[in-house]
Order: structure tokens, then C-alpha cells, then sequence
């Protein structure tokens, strides 16, 4: 009997357990180390396309994930200095092509516990927090990792290493690998609110505002109780602090010019963050790979980012269980490199960076013919499906498919 493999995978976020859980479904043996002492629960990433949900499906937690988030059929945009509503894109018209035409806003911190409440029934895997990767050593046969745990540190040896880390990613700087792009040179600012824009607005749970300077998204999440809250994320002022852009006074006088409210809005949390395009130089040396974040990092406008992640694990897996089961060799491996990186740089990188255009375009006239390109897409239903197509990652799951 031939000897079981086993897979080192760094970083239990969302991308790193999908990784771990179809790792050991395929019959890996697989170890998952986690630096934090806790899921990250902050409010981060939370729309699943439909491209997406059909891999949560595969792996077996599509209901619970789908139970716990919102489903959201529709996106809208607006004008938002005029407080017109613009076009609404309705993901029904992809049911021919998926069995999930729609997209589900589940905070990526539940699909992490969804997939660890999975992954703990498996006796071939393992997980570990608190855990912290020093080291990597490989040769051609396998990798040996050194960990650090309670103050006592461990060597790992492993047939491969998934580094699934983040975008300060350690494994990323153990390989000295180049992470080449920009920085966006506002920050975002991200607000949590218990009031119902839906209500307010007549939206969808999904809306992109444009202005020259109000441009922003607004997105319903379920929230841990399930009651419904909203996010608002905009850009930050050009001469404000981090202090000043989450004061009291900022955050109000903001979010007044999206909807006025007397009273204000009821805000349970606020955050600030910086905002990067970059792509690793490669997404493999040898027997390590690089996947989510680890390998690359984008404006979140679209929602496009984990979702690209959670397709890099699920490439991989797959041409990893190919190897092991002999029906392919590790030539494979280079098109994990040629395809994923290819594919985040057509279809994330540079959407992300066009949704960012669209919303913020200052010259008033060019501003409103791109707004009437999604009337005018929105009315013509083989424009809209195209444009379905590509911002749910159906088509790039179907190019991926023909890079050899």
C-alpha cells in the first residue's frame, strides 16, 4: 500500500480550510497551522459568487453556508450625487448556466468555522492555532517546515506546503518571492450599521454608489445574529488621518450624504484600511504554492477577491490529488502557476481596478456615459448575461479549463 501523503498548509482563514478540507477529502493527510489564537472575526470579504458556490458545494458545506449569510439575486448602481438608481443586475439569468444564480453575502469568518467544524470529523487532519511557520526546506522529495508552539518549536515534514498566510504572507517571504503591484494611495473606510438601507433606499442588498467623491458600496450582511446589518464602505479624504476619518463627526457627516437620518445611524464597527493591487512574481517554487491573499491582493470592489482564492485552492487540490493518484506528473504544477496567475490578473486585478474607475470618474461627462453603458447593458439581455458571466467568475473557471 503506497504511503499517504501529507500536506502543510499555513493560514486557517477561508482559504487555507478550504484548502485543508478538500485536501483530505481527495486523501491527503493534512496539517493546518494558524499564527492567531482565534478566528478573525472582523468584518472583511462577504460576497460568494456563483462560481464559488458550486466549489462550496463540492466540498459539502453549501447549506449551512448558505443558511447563515443572505441570498442575493439582484446588484444595483446609482448615481449617487443625483440619487438616481441607475441599472439593476439580476443573476437569474445565469440559471441555464449554474445551479446557484445568485450570489450569497456568508462573512468569510463563518464559512472559516463552517469548513473547521468539517475538517475536525477527519482523522487525517489536523489544526492547530497559535501556531507560527519559521522556516522552509525542501528538496525533491518533500519539505520540511519548522513551527512554533507554546514557546516550543517542531519540524514538520510534509510532501508539500500550501502558504494560504495572507498578504504579509511568511511563507511568501520564506521563498523570496517578489510581490509587484501598488498601493491605493486613499484608504478605505468600512462602517457597520444596524439601520435598513433596503428600507431607506428601496435597493438591493448589494449597491455601488458613483461620484466623483461620494463613490462607495453598500452590502447587507446577516451578522452573527442572523438580524441583518449594513456595511458602507468608502474612500477616505485625501488629508485625514485614520483618527479623523473614523471620528464621530466624519463617519456622521458622511454617511448623511448617502442617506440624511436626523438621528444619525446606529454604528456597531468601524475600520480603516489601507488597499493593494499586487501579484506575486510566482504562485509555486517546488513544492510550495502560494494561494488567496499569500499570492494576491486587490481593491474589494466587485467582491472578487476571495473568491479568486477559494478558486486557487481548489485548482490545486485538484492537480495535487492528480500527482498522488499517478494521472498526471508534477509537470502539472507550472500550470497552476501559468493558469492561476493569468487568470487573477484578466479577471480580478484588472476588473477590481475598472470597478474602482467606474465609481470614482470625476469628468462629469464621461462619468454618465458609463453610467448609461449599464442602462444600456442592462436592457440588452445577451450584454447583461456577458456581463454576468465574467463579474460571477464563470468565465474564468471556463478559461481556466484551456490553459494547458
Amino acid at each position: 500500500m503506497s504511503r499517504q501523503q501529507h500536506i502543510l498548509i499555513a493560514g486557517a482563514g477561508p482559504v487555507g480550510v478550504v484548502a485543508a478540507l478538500a485536501a483530505v477529502q481527495k486523501g491527503f493527510k493534512v496539517t493546518l497551522v494558524e499564527s492567531a489564537a482565534r478566528v478573525d472575526d472582523s468584518p472583511r470579504a462577504a460576497t460568494t459568487h456563483s462560481s464559488t458556490l458550486e466549489m462550496i458545494d463540492a466540498i459539502g458545506l453549501i447549506e449551512p453556508f448558505i443558511q447563515q449569510g443572505l441570498v442575493a439575486r439582484y446588484f444595483d448602481f446609482w448615481d449617487q450625487p443625483n440619487k438616481r438608481h441607475v441599472a439593476r443586475f439580476d443573476h437569474d439569468l445565469l440559471r441555464d448556466e449554474t445551479a446557484f444564480p445568485f450570489v450569497v453575502q456568508t462573512e468569510q469568518h463563518k464559512l472559516v468555522r463552517i469548513g473547521l467544524d468539517k475538517l475536525r470529523q477527519y482523522a487525517d487532519a489536523n489544526v492547530s492555532f497559535s501556531t507560527t511557520l519559521e522556516s522552509i526546506e525542501q528538496n525533491a522529495d518533500n519539505v520540511r517546515a519548522v513551527v512554533s508552539h507554546g514557546g516550543e518549536r517542531q519540524e514538520i515534514q510534509a510532501d508539500y506546503v500550501i502558504g494560504a498566510d495572507g498578504g504579509r504572507s511568511t511563507v511568501r517571504k520564506l521563498l523570496d518571492i517578489a510581490f509587484d503591484g501598488m498601493t491605493w494611495p486613499e484608504r478605505f473606510v468600512v462602517i457597520t450599521v444596524l439601520d435598513d438601507f433596503e428600507k431607506m433606499l428601496g435597493c438591493s442588498y448589494r449597491n455601488y454608489l458613483s461620484a466623483p467623491r461620494d463613490w462607495g458600496n453598500l452590502f447587507k450582511v446577516a451578522g452573527d445574529d442572523g438580524k441583518g446589518r449594513w456595511r458602507v464602505v468608502y474612500p477616505s479624504r485625501a488629508d485625514g488621518d485614520d483618527a479623523d476619518d473614523l471620528s464621530d463627526e466624519q463617519v456622521f457627516e458622511r454617511l448623511q450624504r448617502i442617506h440624511p437620518l436626523p438621528g444619525g445611524y446606529d454604528i456597531v464597527h468601524r475600520n480603516i484600511y489601507r488597499v493593494h493591487q499586487r501579484v506575486a512574481a510566482t504562485f509555486r517554487k517546488g513544492r510550495v504554492f502560494l494561494a488567496g491573499d499569500s499570492a494576491h491582493v486587490n481593491n474589494p470592489i466587485g467582491g472578487l477577491g476571495l473568491n479568486s482564492g477559494i478558486h486557487d485552492a481548489m485548482d490545486l487540490t485538484s492537480m495535487l490529488a492528480d500527482v498522488m493518484r499517478g494521472s498526471a506528473d508534477a509537470s502539472i504544477f507550472d500550470r497552476y502557476d501559468r493558469r492561476r496567475r493569468a487568470l487573477n490578473i484578466e479577471f480580478v486585478q484588472q476588473q477590481t481596478i475598472a470597478n474602482k474607475k467606474r465609481l470614482e470618474e470625476t469628468d462629469e461627462s464621461a462619468r454618465q456615459a458609463s453610467l448609461d453603458d449599464l442602462r444600456a447593458t442592462v436592457d440588452d439581455p445577451v450584454r447583461h448575461k456577458q456581463f454576468l458571466m465574467r463579474s460571477s467568475l464563470l468565465d474564468s473557471v471556463r478559461k481556466s479549463r484551456q490553459i494547458a
